[in-house]
């Protein structure tokens, strides 16, 4: 038996009925929402509020800590000469702060206390907006007559759904 989609987890919202949409289907309809978004400045406007938090968070800053002192001891280790490659020694330095793992935990670290609580609250909300507007222009469009496209480009998009609920696109 189906769970009951009458009544909402308390503090979610109800969940719009699934819709059969028009026009293109799975990926390309993936593609189209994803080009959108970008051409609104969605991805850069995200971008920008992200880095504006990054250098304040405790994870950067220790971050930032632990690869100077990797550097500084690293340095500590070679004497200076008029000969010593600088891009080799860069290189060594970067290929062993990879090799350590320190970056992938500290980026970790970073996106949990910058990105995650902004995803819920701040991302998801404009997303889901640009997404049903995108839809609904996209639905217009349908409506409004047929497409001066080639039909041999069209595609069968009968069995696809849109759950606005959980973004995701399902197949019957």
């Amino acid at each position: 038996m189906p769970p009951d989609r009458g009544l909402a987890a308390p503090g979610r919202r109800q969940p719009r009925p699934v819709r059969p949409l028009k026009g293109p289907a799975g990926p390309e309809l993936v593609s189209m929402i994803v080009s959108h978004l970008k051409s609104q400045g969605l991805f850069d406007q995200f971008r920008r509020d992200c880095l504006a938090d990054v250098d304040t968070k405790p994870a950067y800053q220790n971050l930032r800590q632990r690869v100077d002192n990797f550097v500084c001891n690293h340095l500590a280790t070679h004497t200076w000469s008029p000969h010593l490659n600088k891009n080799q020694l860069r290189n060594n330095i970067r290929q062993q702060v990879l090799k350590s793992g320190m970056l992938e935990a500290g980026v970790d670290r970073i996106i949990s206390q910058v990105v995650d609580p902004k995803i819920n609250h701040t991302f998801r909300p404009q997303v889901e907006k640009a997404v049903h507007e995108f839809l609904a222009t996209l639905n217009h469009k349908e409506e409004a007559g047929p497409s001066t496209a080639p039909s041999e480009e069209k595609t069968d998009t009968s069995a696809t759904l849109w759950d606005s609920s959980s973004f995701t696109l399902q197949e019957c």
